[in-house]
């Protein structure tokens, strides 16, 4: 037993059955998480408690891969230390995140990553040059714009704008519905202007490679998972789904696709049986 994660693990046992109550996550595939070797748990972020839901699904130890800003505030530094996250420098290639990272799956134990980067909701940055390209003629201000625009998944956005850009829609219909792309994106579908798969295509924001990188240089096994729902007390829609483990070739541009298809597929099923 790694003694490294005891406060893990005392975390886990007195925070998950909190988390458990608290969003009513319903957990599906938690056994093809392997028992033993070392595995990489790898998909989509949506939000701060994602990890979470994660940890509550398996007993074995996870390493999570975390920014290195929660390591620089005092208040909260304490708890990622504790709990065995590895900080990670996202203002460049950390060399020294991933050796940390690397050390955990050579010793055989389980690594969290989420291969997105970060956190697929709207930025500020990116709220401010969509407010100062397309709305600085409006009555809306920056500060309702962005409060308004939060909830976006920045990888829709980005394609709302795209479709713009290929006349697909009007820059008229871009304004009026950047404040719910989702649903606008749904009518889209239902109206024969884009198709579902054009729309999962953008789903997700991008992987990149780190994932399928230390998998092939530790022989470690992918475990995708897909969270969808809501983070909402007694969630009725909060579903973490996890897929089965694969083992990654030579060809790292093929696992990584391979990875992508895989968290979009275990969303597909979740809205398929939620009957969407």
């Amino acid at each position: 037993m790694n003694e490294d994660m005891k406060w893990y693990r005392i975390f886990r046992s007195i925070l998950g059955p909190i988390f458990r109550f608290w969003y009513n996550p319903t957990i599906i595939g938690a056994e093809n998480i392997p028992l033993e070797g070392p595995i990489i748990l790898a998909g989509n972020h949506v939000h701060i408690m994602d990890q979470c839901s994660i940890v509550i699904v398996t007993k074995r130890d996870i390493h999570y891969m975390a920014k290195k800003e929660y390591f620089d505030n005092k208040k909260v530094a304490w708890f990622f230390k504790a709990s065995g996250c590895i900080p990670v420098d996202r203002s460049k290639k950390d060399e020294e995140a991933t050796s940390h990272a690397l050390d955990v799956l050579k010793k055989g134990i389980a690594l969290g990553i989420f291969p997105e980067g970060t956190r697929n909701g709207l930025k500020e940055e990116r709220a401010i040059e969509l407010y100062e390209k397309y709305f600085l003629e409006d009555t809306i201000e920056q500060r309702d714009f962005i409060e308004k625009t939060k909830k976006n998944k920045t990888s829709l956005v980005n394609y709302l704008e795209q479709l713009k850009d290929e006349k697909i829609i009007t820059l008229e219909e871009f304004k009026d519905n950047i404040y719910d792309v989702y649903s606008f994106l749904t009518d889209l579908i239902l109206n024969h202007r884009i198709t579902k798969e054009e729309y999962y295509d953008h789903i997700l924001l991008p992987l990149k490679f780190g994932a399928v990188s230390m998998a092939h240089k530790t022989d470690a096994m992918i475990v995708p998972y897909a969270i969808t729902g809501d983070y909402k007390f007694r969630s009725k829609n909060l579903v973490v789904r996890i897929g089965k483990p694969f083992s990654v070739g030579d060809d790292l541009a093929a696992a990584n696709e391979k990875l992508r298809q895989d968290i979009v597929s275990l969303m597909k099923e979740t809205e398929k049986e939620s009957g969407k």
